[in-house]
């Protein structure tokens, strides 16, 4: 078991299996608040495209929580927007939206394949990844773990092109289909390659559009799987696996494509993961970000939190993206629990 001193040390002894006392709390994927905002007096619409201003917001969740980690970007349109797409940040909205892809690249195989250079490392918001990192690290230095994540072959392809034909192909031309995927994900791992370069600690792949609420553990194996598996490979800093939904029937596969850890979300049993995926496989897990912490109790966050160290997480995780309005009484119920509940 190991104790040590700083957050950024503690996520990354769990991420290479190490047991780590008291559980570490963090997450793989955004997890801003509009009480970090708030302090800032930033416009979530506003921070996605300033390095400074989303440097500066990414490291209030650890600032007011002491939540161990620090997660940029806020959005799921990095890849998509510098492979062509264009985001809708929303800039002239007060609600609280997240951006969205309004206009899609629609690459075919043999294109996307030709944008695999090192070219494409300079389109988008790439560049301005690099900066946001960089301006962190200044401000922290060693003392929390920085992540940022990537969507996975499948959920990228639904960001650039449409999901209803991925659906589709993904049943009728599985061979098509996996040529696709394996295309996307040589430029899921040059994009990662270059966030590790800029000194990233690790990276989550977000492939939560390939769940078994959509698609058959079969196509999961046979089509997705792949895809996944080369990006582990691709990267070398510890990358974490997260999918949405309910993963039961493929969580076993999960745990066999090489990632550091897996991350499962509340729909998914902590103890039937465990018991599926063995003891050596490090779990993060598995808190509902909206019904826990946005909507639920102090009491109630804690006592699930609680329970998720006694069912044997190796990490406490949000189960997605942090809903920016989370209680910031449950958030500081999500940390004491985590510090609190110790299991030999």
């Amino acid at each position: 078991m190991v104790e040590t001193a700083t957050a950024r040390d503690r996520v990354l002894n769990m991420l290479k299996g190490e047991k780590v006392s008291p559980v570490p709390c963090f997450s793989g994927v955004g997890n801003v608040t509009t009480k970090g905002l708030d302090k800032l007096g930033y416009r979530f619409a506003d921070v996605h495209k300033d390095a400074k201003m989303m440097a500066e917001s990414a490291m209030t969740t650890w600032e007011l929580y002491g939540f161990e980690c620090v997660v940029v970007p806020f959005d799921l349109c990095l890849e998509a927007e510098a492979l062509g797409c264009v985001m809708n940040p929303y800039a002239d909205s007060d609600d609280l939206l997240y951006p969205t892809i309004k206009e899609k690249s629609k690459q075919t195989t043999e294109q996307l394949r030709a944008l695999a250079t090192p070219d494409l490392l300079t389109k988008g918001r790439i560049p301005m990844m690099k900066e946001v990192v960089k301006i962190i690290r200044e401000k922290l230095g060693d003392q929390v773990a920085i992540g940022s994540y990537l969507l996975g072959p499948f959920t990228l392809g639904g960001q650039i092109g449409e999901l209803e034909a991925l659906l589709k192909s993904s049943f009728k031309k599985p061979e098509e289909m996996l040529d696709y995927l394996d295309a996307l994900a040589d430029i899921i791992v040059l994009i990662g390659k270059e966030l590790q370069a800029s000194g990233v600690d690790f990276l989550s792949v977000r492939e939560m559009g390939a769940t078994t609420d959509v698609l058959s553990p079969r196509v999961f194996k046979k089509v997705i799987a792949p895809g996944l598996r080369k990006i582990s490979e691709g990267l070398a800093s510890p990358a974490i696996l997260h999918i949405c939904g309910s993963v039961m029937p493929i969580v076993k596969d999960m745990a066999d494509l090489g990632y550091a850890a897996i991350s499962i979300d509340s729909k998914t049993p902590m103890t039937d993961a465990r018991t599926a995926v063995g003891p050596d496989t490090v779990i993060l897990g598995n808190i509902n970000p909206f019904a826990n912490l946005n909507d639920g109790t102090a009491d109630d966050c804690y006592n699930v939190v609680a329970q998720c160290v006694k069912d044997g997480v190796n990490a406490i995780h949000p189960g997605c993206d942090i809903w920016p309005t989370a209680k910031p009484e449950n958030m500081e119920a999500m940390m004491r629990a985590s510090r609190e509940t110790i299991v030999e």
